[in-house]
């Protein structure tokens, strides 16, 4: 499992030519897929031709191909990370045995959860941006754009073939379901509820691959930590390809905040009245992609989650590396939960809290961005205002705290003053009408629409002015 077969329909590290039934039955899948791509993906740019880059190898030395390509054509595949026969599950309750090939029969419920829920939210986001092209502030970042919605539309191939491969009928379902869903219908919503908030504009796009994508991050690696080694060396592949999203959002809110802070020193604070977009709008964002994509890792306190890590399927980020102990049995650690009205400190036994670790370590790799953003206010002069994350207790909708309410800086509060709030705290409909007011679309290659800064070099040692995307 290291060569790439390009010549196949479905371009493939898994010998899938060996194994006819699971070949044919993809390939019934194929054409259900391309007509969710065609009704759901893009709209309006499904024949233009695209500068995408296209997985060919799973070398980390060179594997992508660049080309111009119509996006129906892509060739999504199906690439896994090969690992040696030796490997061991390296957490939980087997901790040292032999990696599953096969999935363990008390596991099978558990494991296609996980996988479900990781494929749903692929096409989500693909459905979430499928108009964003028409406003798109420039060629390079239009071709972004699609570059992102291909990959999670492989992204999806990849779940999909562990469906297809280890759950038989079941797994058949379960993929013709994930097409069947739509990002934001009341009837038949996607899983998770980022998943299922509008992104109807550039700022959230950005805010969505930066801090979203960022969970996805996290997510994939704990589960390429994974005793079942299918599902780990998937994960290991996707996360090449995802480390590209995260590029986008956060170098994407990075030029905003930098043309922002120019318009803001430009206008006398106040960069609107030329059509630019003010940092308190920022903020706002930050907190509204920043406050869904914290309810991604689900309960603070999970028996879930526990099962997941002691039963090995899915560890914590960097495991191998970053921790001692690696079964974790025993120890516990301390929440801030509440309690008669009041945040106290209470300890849970480790396991349980497995959310929250993992989640923390996103918070982390948040902060740092935080930092960088902050960091280009002040090379522009703007050294009065401060970018922030508000606390994770604020505007929460999963786990302990979503039955109540809190300040952005974690203080209790009632019902009543968090509403009065909302509008200077949260991404609301006026900021959204202003902001899609604003956005045109900019076609001429190398030019910026005016609420965004020229990035710092183009894509696969392209110019700037180079054609991403010939209109």
């Amino acid at each position: 499992m290291s060569e790439v077969d390009q010549s196949a329909k479905i371009p493939n590290n898994v010998d899938l030519s060996h194994d006819q039934r699971l070949q044919r039955a993809l390939e019934h899948w194929l054409p259900m897929y391309l007509e969710w791509w065609n009704d759901m993906g893009p709209n309006g740019f499904q024949t233009k031709d695209i500068y995408l880059r296209t997985a060919t190898s799973i070398d980390a030395g060179g594997w992508a191909h660049f080309d111009y390509i119509k996006m129906p054509d892509y060739r999504w595949g199906i690439f896994l990370v090969p690992h040696a026969p030796e490997r061991v599950i390296g957490f939980g309750d087997h901790f040292g045995k032999p990696a599953w090939r096969e999935i363990p029969g008390e596991y099978r419920g558990n494991l296609r959860r996980i996988i479900v829920t990781q494929a749903d939210t692929e096409p989500a986001s693909v459905e979430q941006q499928r108009y964003l092209g028409s406003i798109a502030p420039s060629l390079y970042d239009m071709r972004n754009l699609f570059q992102v919605n291909v990959e999670e539309g492989r992204h999806l191939w990849a779940m999909v073939y562990l469906l297809f491969k280890f759950f038989g009928k079941d797994g058949r379902d379960e993929a013709e379901e994930l097409l069947n869903r739509r990002s934001g219908d009341a009837d038949k919503p996607r899983i998770l509820g980022a998943f299922n908030q509008p992104c109807d504009h550039w700022l959230s796009f950005f805010a969505f691959t930066h801090f979203t994508d960022r969970d996805g991050k996290y997510q994939l690696a704990s589960l390429a930590e994974s005793g079942f080694d299918p599902l780990a060396a998937t994960c290991e592949f996707m996360l090449t390809e995802e480390a590209h999203h995260l590029f986008v959002g956060e170098s994407g809110l990075d030029r905003v905040v930098r043309r922002s802070a120019r318009l803001t020193r430009e206008t006398d604070g106040d960069p609107r009245s030329v059509g630019g977009i003010d940092l308190d709008l920022v903020q706002r964002t930050i907190n509204y992609w920043f406050t869904y994509s914290l309810d991604l890792f689900g309960g603070e306190i999970s028996t879930n989650a526990a099962n997941y890590f002691g039963e090995g399927l899915k560890g914590r980020f960097k495991e191998k590396h970053r921790y001692e102990d690696h079964v974790m049995k025993e120890g516990g650690k301390t929440l801030s939960v509440v309690k008669g009205g009041k945040v106290v400190e209470e300890e849970v036994p480790y396991r349980n809290a497995i959310n929250e670790v993992l989640r923390e370590e996103y918070m982390n790799d948040c902060e740092r961005a935080l930092r960088k953003w902050n960091k280009t206010l002040d090379e522009e002069g703007v050294t009065d205002i401060e970018l922030s994350l508000p606390s994770r207790r604020f505007h929460r909708h999963q786990g302990i705290y979503a039955e109540n309410y809190f300040n952005p800086t974690g203080d209790l509060i009632t019902k009543e003053e968090f509403e009065r709030n909302v509008p200077k705290w949260l991404l609301n409909d006026a900021d959204k009408d202003y902001l899609v007011s604003i956005m045109q679309q900019v076609t001429e290659p190398g030019k910026m629409a005016n609420w965004i800064a020229a990035p710092a070099r183009g894509i696969n040692g392209q110019p700037i002015e180079f054609e991403y995307v010939r209109l």
